[in-house]
């Protein structure tokens, strides 16, 4: 039984059958995948972490496991056959269409995977005749097969959705309300995994934030389920410059990597909510994006890869800036506040991803195939299947649409409708021309002049496309983009 490293649970299809009486366990830890990328520490070490831990777990249930490091995957399997003569080897569908595409060369048995509640399978009979699918379409026929929050054929409280309540700004006060995510302390697997990863990582090390351990997930999941989500709902797209975290369940890594499944994370939430502990809008918002917008974007990668993750329609094609790498050098409050984030914590939360992040490069015109890697490599919860849909299509717009029906520009107001960033920050998000102007607000409108023919006839956007059109500074708004975008590469911004 061949495990991949994002496949940690006994639960898992192929490997939900088998007993250490029939089964041996492969597990390969590869060199080359590793020294292929400079990862975020803490990514490279939760990854690691988490398989040698498995292992150790399987072991302690009696399997016998061949933990392998080898140079590439196929080594590692050829040397594994080559000593224990298996009858066969077999394992769970993988989860990139890379490593799919590997095993076609391989002897290998493939199991169909359960490890999302929607197959592709099953999204194809979804889909059916339609040429389109528009994510809540997808969400309410996963709440009625799934029978999730539903009173008969009917939502529970009369309503799918709940996302009118869940968009208030920050606090003005009491910034610390949220319950601090557990730690505990590394341990001597965890120090060695940082040795092994050392020399192709960066960022701030670890310090027992991510679990990495089917235990730990579950307590994280408990936590969460208990003391943080009933909090969740109201502040769930606010960002805040002194709470990286805010009442985000920190869940997402553990669901990459298997050592949580999506059905039982659904069910803590389910029976908070079903003992009168959790609001309506807190449980509903976080279900969507467990059943919804996950497994939606799960099955987006699978219908359009391989070639959606080279999209680029807006021919978009700045390198990627040196302030991604370098943020103590951007004098932009927000874009400083996150990306030190992802420097401390592997992690930025899904409002500061899109719209600070990815609403920056979109407008810039950075190269979505450049910010596609360096998401892949910053966040601890980063998967391709996450990655490409995410990045090429919600946030760039690169597919031209697939994905979201409109592109997600905006300006600084947003930013300082949704967050605390904008007090004090060196530019002034209410202007667009000058020196001291807010490179989002500048950026905003030069990027709707500059697409104006692709978006002025895409009806969620035409009124953005023909007020910039007729802004009466419109000339010098251009000159002044021009300039912000020459100092985002000398790194002067």
């Amino acid at each position: 039984m061949w495990v991949f490293g994002d496949q940690l649970n006994r639960h898992i299809a192929a490997l939900r059958e088998a007993t250490p009486e029939s089964h041996c366990v492969l597990i390969i830890e590869s060199e080359q995948k590793i020294a292929s990328k400079r990862w975020h520490v803490q990514r490279a070490h939760f990854i690691v972490a988490s398989m040698r831990r498995f292992a150790q777990e399987l072991t302690a249930d009696g399997f016998e496991v061949d933990y392998r490091i080898a140079k590439t995957m196929r080594i590692g399997l050829e040397a594994h056959i080559a000593e224990f003569q298996p009858e066969e080897v077999v394992a769970t569908e993988p989860n990139s269409y890379s490593a799919r595409e590997m095993l076609k060369n391989m002897p290998v048995r493939c199991e169909k995977s359960d490890q999302f509640l929607c197959h592709p399978d099953a999204y194809r009979e979804f889909m059916g005749v339609r040429k389109t699918v528009k994510m809540e379409d997808f969400y309410r026929w996963q709440r009625k097969r799934l029978s999730v929050l539903m009173d008969g054929n009917e939502p529970v409280a009369g309503r799918w959705n709940f996302d009118e309540d869940n968009r208030q700004p920050p606090p003005k006060t009491d910034h610390d309300r949220w319950p601090v995510p557990e730690s505990v302390p590394l341990d001597e697997i965890d120090q060695q995994v940082l040795v092994d990863v050392a020399p192709y990582t960066w960022g701030a090390l670890p310090t027992g934030l991510w679990a990495t351990s089917r235990a730990g997930a579950l307590q994280r999941l408990k936590k969460f389920a208990t003391e943080v989500l009933p909090m969740f709902g109201e502040h769930e797209d606010a960002m805040l410059k002194s709470n990286w975290h805010l009442a985000h369940s920190l869940l997402s890594p553990y669901l990459n990597n298997g050592l949580l499944l999506p059905g039982e994370v659904v069910d803590a939430v389910l029976a908070e909510f079903e003992k009168g502990n959790v609001p309506i809008n807190s449980a509903e918002g976080f279900i969507r994006q467990v059943i919804g917008w996950r497994e939606y974007i799960w099955n987006c990668y699978w219908q359009w890869m391989p070639d959606y993750a080279q999209m680029n329609v807006l021919a978009a094609e700045v390198p990627l800036p040196k302030l991604f790498t370098a943020p103590d050098k951007t004098q932009m409050a927000c874009m400083k506040s996150v990306l030190e984030g992802v420097y401390e914590h592997s992690y930025a939360h899904h409002i500061e991803r899109l719209m600070v992040l990815g609403n920056f490069a979109l407008i810039a015109g950075i190269n979505p195939q450049e910010l596609t890697s360096w998401m892949w490599n910053s966040f601890v919860d980063a998967a391709e299947w996450v990655m490409v849909p995410n990045v090429v299509g919600m946030s760039q717009y690169a597919d031209g649409g697939m994905l979201a029906t409109k592109p997600y520009a905006s300006g600084g107001a947003y930013i300082d409708r949704m967050s605390n960033h904008c007090k004090g920050c060196a530019y002034d998000r209410k202007k667009r021309v000058g020196a001291d102007a807010c490179p989002f607000t500048v950026l905003y409108w030069d990027f709707f002049l500059r697409h104006d023919e692709k978006f002025v006839k895409n009806p969620r956007v035409a009124r953005q496309v023909r007020a910039a059109q007729q802004l009466a500074d419109r000339k010098e708004l251009q000159a002044t983009a021009v300039t912000i975008l020459q100092r985002l590469q000398t790194g002067e911004l």
